[in-house]
């Protein structure tokens, strides 16, 4: 892509941001990323986060969603990580790191104690500029974390993840299904229009 290009369509995607109500929202209620209202809109429609819950955010950056959990979670613990560097956020612990690298699962498990009772996942895979692939990649991330959550949540554990409407989506969907009593999908209104997102919602797991 030729530089005059690159700088019109950065130029666009800042016009688009400035535009965008919960772009606006964000920034007035001290959010890091409109993000943070998919993240609310999902916890009022399922009810998963309490005060007492233990939580682990996974790609946290730029912290969102750990700030919306923090918001609500007093007596629990809440534990982030992501492979970017992330500013703190109070009363919530960071790692700086790949989740499927064992030294950061053992390190997750040593800092609970304790099975979780929620995983939050908003990773998606860094972008090539092939929407296809891009929609592939981050699904695969989003099977590898159902893998990782059967054997650190709770049985009545509960798992949110980003995934995309795409050829794998029932790949993912199956195993999801596979592990969990309760399945559900859900598209927030603050998810772009455009955007082929959805948010996979996972409760009670199956005995195995």
């Amino acid at each position: 892509m030729k530089k005059s290009k690159r700088i019109k369509k950065s130029n666009s995607w800042k016009i688009k941001q400035h535009r965008d109500q919960y772009f606006k929202k964000s920034k007035t209620l001290g959010y890091r990323s409109r993000a943070s209202f998919k993240l609310i809109e999902l916890n009022k429609k399922y009810n998963f986060i309490k005060k007492n819950t233990n939580l682990l955010d996974l790609g946290s950056y730029p912290g969102g969603w750990t700030q919306v959990a923090a918001k609500i979670i007093t007596t629990g613990k809440i534990l982030s990580m992501d492979k970017k560097e992330m500013s703190p956020v109070k009363n919530t612990k960071f790692i700086k790191g790949d989740i499927f690298e064992k030294k950061n699962k053992n390190e997750i498990i040593s800092y609970f104690s304790n099975k979780l009772d929620v995983i939050i996942s908003d990773m998606a895979a860094d972008t090539t500029g092939n929407k296809s692939l891009d929609s592939i990649r981050t699904n695969q991330l989003c099977y590898e974390v159902i893998v990782f959550s059967k054997d650190i949540l709770k049985p009545r554990g509960v798992l949110v993840s980003k995934l995309f409407m795409g050829d794998d989506f029932i790949e993912v969907k199956k195993l999801a299904n596979s592990l969990f009593k309760k399945v559900n999908f859900f598209k927030p209104e603050s998810s772009r229009k455009e955007s082929k997102e959805t948010y996979l919602h996972c409760e009670f797991l199956k005995s195995l």
